[in-house]
């Protein structure tokens, strides 16, 4: 399936109003530091920003450690499998990874279904250039008091949380301009 065809069935999907009606498609953004800014700092670890302070597992079961995005901005993409409005960003998403590759970094969290249906997701939308995250049982999203899907949190170079919430196309692509600058 091509990019174009992918962004399409999503947008139609959500023209549909199958699932753009969930809360959270319609979010507005925050500027105000997430829930994530907290924890104590482990021995050796003060290069690394208590935002990244968080392990996870990708999709396939491999051990991921936040850290090692340190130092970088940093895109959180927040979805659900099920989420039209997320299918819709996930060509925008990939976009980002290629066009910023090592300048940002980019971290799908993936929350809100199953393991099959977020492969699936990833597999059916051709991105699969970004890791992902299997948050099944919602630790990270509780983490950046993430409530509803789809949001982005994007960190600075230091890991301080710049944006927290909704963000169409040209938002994301502003903010991410302004963030790798």
């Amino acid at each position: 399936m091509t990019r174009r065809a992918v962004v399409a069935l999503g947008l139609a999907v959500a023209a549909a109003g199958l699932v753009a009606t969930t809360a959270g498609c319609a979010a507005r953004p925050s500027t105000a530091p997430a829930a994530a800014a907290g924890g104590a700092a482990a021995a050796g670890a003060a290069a690394v920003p208590a935002t990244l302070r968080f392990t996870g597992r990708t999709l396939d079961g491999a051990a991921f450690d936040a850290a090692t995005l340190a130092g970088r901005p940093t895109v959180l993409w927040f979805w659900a499998p099920w989420c039209a409005t997320c299918a819709a960003e996930a060509q925008s998403v990939a976009d980002l990874k290629d066009e910023y590759g090592d300048r940002l970094a980019v971290l799908g969290i993936a929350g809100m279904g199953d393991n099959t249906a977020m492969h699936r997701f990833v597999a059916d939308l051709n991105v699969g250039t970004v890791p992902h995250l299997d948050d099944g049982q919602g630790v990270v999203w509780r983490r950046f008091g993430i409530t509803e899907q789809s949001t982005y949190v994007l960190l600075d170079r230091t890991g301080a949380v710049r944006v927290s919430g909704y963000l169409d196309d040209l938002q994301l692509t502003a903010q991410i301009k302004a963030l790798v600058a």
